[in-house]
């Protein structure tokens, strides 16, 4: 069975300037290889193996993102479950006194530095179906941590 991944619409787009910008550096990447045999001895050119190394890279990822765009479900805003907690909505958590704005996404977008956080981490997975007034209980390694939803938006 195939992996879906979950993607907003932001996300997709974020993907395919990625691959676009990775094929786009193909054609460099092979005149750096092609100027680095020049060199001559490639099993002692630095040159050579780097860009041999930058383009298995490249490759890589380029096939990691195909993979994804092609398994892709988009999150698709909502008219249904409004008020309640799935993938593609904005939440307001606090805990004590601090206040957190979090974004749920699939884990291919998931970024906590940029306030995405995945449906499958442990407080993603607590915050998923719950309404404004619950309370999501994750552990940590300094103990229990409880947030409560203040809000949602999406």
């Amino acid at each position: 069975m195939k992996k879906q991944y979950h993607l907003t619409i932001h996300g997709r787009r974020e993907l395919e300037e990625e691959l676009a910008q990775l094929i786009e550096s193909r054609a460099e990447i092979a005149s750096k290889i092609s100027e680095a045999r020049d060199y001559g001895d490639l099993s002692e050119n630095a040159e050579y193996s780097a860009a041999r190394e930058e383009q298995s890279r490249v490759e890589t990822r380029v096939i990691e993102i195909e993979h994804i765009l092609q398994n892709a479900d988009i999150i698709r805003e909502s008219k249904s479950k409004k008020g309640i907690v799935k993938l593609g909505v904005a939440v307001t958590l606090q805990n004590g006194k601090k206040t957190v704005d979090y974004k749920i996404v699939g884990p291919v977008e998931a970024d906590p530095m940029d306030g995405k956080i995945s449906n499958e981490s442990p407080l993603g997975a607590q915050l998923i179906g719950k309404k404004i007034g619950e309370r999501a209980v994750i552990d940590t390694p300094k103990g229990k941590k409880t947030y409560e939803i203040v809000g949602i938006d999406g």
